[in-house]
């Protein structure tokens, strides 16, 4: 039994067949959702993280790409728990450099939120900190709704360093877009901003809150006091 068949025997041992009814409902994967033809095997997060813990230090590069193009979402994930943890520890630039090469070229199974928010940040972010992140602009330009919240929530990294002008230039460039799911991704970054940095989203919001879509808004003045909210919800500032 190769190493990619023990990952999967394992999260098997954690199937719940009442999760398994219930994801595909919760991940929009139904005709016409956003996770159309998506499988899933009924496997909490945290049974997949605890895989991911027991298995990635004996994964291979050459191993990874079996188990990030299964059709099962949940083995998808894991691998990118894998990948994410082994960026994360590992000393070794080759290797690294590797890794995002192998993450790059599989975008196409990176291919709902929990699978972007799970990996963009930990993954581009921290590769890109002191590279050029014209890759970011490239996929947010993309027209593919999964490159672009990847492109956006990548910057999450950044927005942690008190580096905040990718994540607003980046925000302007999808303020139009028709996705909820980049509104909601975009607001959020907006947010986190804004924790770090009140003035700079407020500079943000102050110049497009009123052509923003009105679920980006929301997200971004979450933490608002009630009445700073209010005014933006009501377009009085």
């Amino acid at each position: 039994m190769n190493l990619v068949e023990q990952v999967k025997k394992e999260l098997s041992v954690h199937i719940d067949d009442e999760k398994a009814e219930y994801l595909p409902k919760f991940f929009n994967a139904v005709p016409g959702g956003y996770g159309e033809g998506d499988l899933f095997l009924g496997i909490t997060v945290p049974n997949q993280r605890k895989v991911a813990k027991q298995f990635y230090r004996q994964v291979s590069l050459n191993e990874l790409p079996t188990l990030l193009q299964d059709p099962f979402h949940e083995c998808r994930l894991t691998a990118l728990f894998m990948m994410v943890n082994l960026y994360e520890r590992s000393k070794d630039e080759t290797k690294k450099q590797a890794m995002i090469d192998l993450y790059l070229n599989n975008l196409d199974y990176v291919n709902n939120w929990d699978l972007v928010d799970s990996s963009a940040y930990k993954l581009l972010g921290p590769y890109l900190e002191h590279r050029n992140r014209e890759v970011l602009y490239e996929l947010a330009s993309s027209n593919e709704l999964w490159r672009q919240r990847i492109a956006i929530i990548s910057t999450l990294y950044f927005i942690r360093k008190h580096d905040f002008d990718d994540t607003l230039a980046l925000a302007e460039s999808l303020l139009h877009h028709p996705h909820d799911l980049i509104h909601k991704a975009v607001g959020w970054m907006l947010r986190e901003v804004g924790n770090r940095n009140l003035d700079s989203e407020l500079a943000f919001l102050n110049k497009h809150y009123h052509c923003m879509p009105r679920t980006m808004l929301r997200y971004a003045i979450e933490k608002f006091e009630p009445t700073l909210r209010e005014k933006f919800l009501k377009g009085t500032i």
